[in-house]
């Protein structure tokens, strides 16, 4: 008797729970061409803004840095929704320049770029500080060894769908845009531009599995033994390591990840506090409140009775 053949998908990848959990979207709200002098600033929303230079050149100018030249097939991203200007020279704009639009051509040869504008957010903010170690400004370049490919056809694609305007383009390229935020992760700790924090231990190969037991399932009895196991380490060597990437225990870290979801469950199910608790992995309500309050300085009830008030 043969083995039947492995149609199906192993389980999620840390990185790919925690993404769902937060919910992160992308949305694209601008698309056009730029031509003699203009300048852009795209910050103040609390999102994290992007631009991707669809053809032409543009400048970035960002917190006293030297101007940076971006070309065709580049994506910057701001992940703390940082000051910035996008504009078309190395020169300083003047401020009274900035988010005014752009000049017609005036003539067949003058340059043109094309760049899209969007934001990337997580609608179920987290006490997880997933973009903390993240530099201010993230740059992904169209010619990079690494990623360059896989960007350059996301990007043509996305320009694509954007000038074709067929039906559903506006889901599309917002999916595109999600897979862009992926790949820049991705390459931050391929790069190794980050070298601690939860990026960094979502995609190690010990540390990440056992992320993606907690995140997956937050209501078994996890103990640091059966943790250190799950990760193939002594628990001092594991609670060490644990530590040195993410700056807490891995019980601390359960016990978060456990609030955070009772949180959710909190604000948007009819589910009991009981059975929220057990979810949660504690057997006692009266356990689950005293954790709850004294982790997130709010009561359980609070934080229903807030969402009950929400129109």
């Amino acid at each position: 008797m043969t083995e039947s053949p492995n149609f199906y998908l192993e389980s999620p990848d840390p990185l790919s729970v925690l993404l769902s959990r937060l919910e992160l979207t992308a949305q694209v709200f601008a698309n056009g061409d730029y031509c003699g002098a203009w300048a852009v600033d795209t910050s103040g929303t609390q999102k994290m803004p992007f631009h991707i230079i669809g053809s032409g050149d543009a400048w970035l100018h960002f917190k006293g840095d030297e101007p940076r030249k971006l070309s065709s097939g580049d994506l910057i991203v701001f992940p703390n929704d940082d000051c910035h200007i996008m504009a078309n020279s190395a020169i300083q704009p003047a401020a009274n320049t900035i988010n005014t639009g752009s000049a017609l051509p005036t003539s067949p040869n003058e340059p043109i770029t094309h760049m899209v504008c969007g934001y990337f957010e997580f609608r179920n903010p987290s006490i997880f500080p997933l973009l903390d170690a993240l530099p201010s400004a993230v740059v992904l370049k169209s010619n990079n060894s690494d990623s360059g490919e896989r960007v350059k056809r996301l990007v043509s694609f996305m320009i694509k769908e954007l000038s074709d305007e067929r039906p559903g383009h506006y889901a599309v390229i917002d999916q595109m845009a999600f897979l862009l935020f992926v790949e820049v992760l991705r390459q931050q700790v391929s790069k190794q531009t980050v070298s601690s924090g939860l990026l960094t231990a979502l995609f190690d190969p010990r540390l990440g599995k056992v992320l993606s037991v907690i995140h997956q399932q937050p209501e078994r009895p996890w103990t640091l033994e059966t943790l250190a196991d799950t990760a193939a380490m002594s628990r001092s060597n594991f609670s060490q390591y644990f530590r040195k990437l993410l700056g807490l225990t891995p019980m601390k870290y359960l016990t978060m990840w456990r609030m955070n979801e009772a949180r959710i469950l909190l604000r948007t199910s009819a589910l009991s506090m009981a059975q929220i608790a057990e979810r949660s992995g504690y057997e006692s309500e009266v356990a689950f409140r005293k954790a709850f309050k004294k982790l997130l300085g709010e009561t359980p009830g609070a934080i229903r009775s807030q969402q009950k008030q929400q129109p």
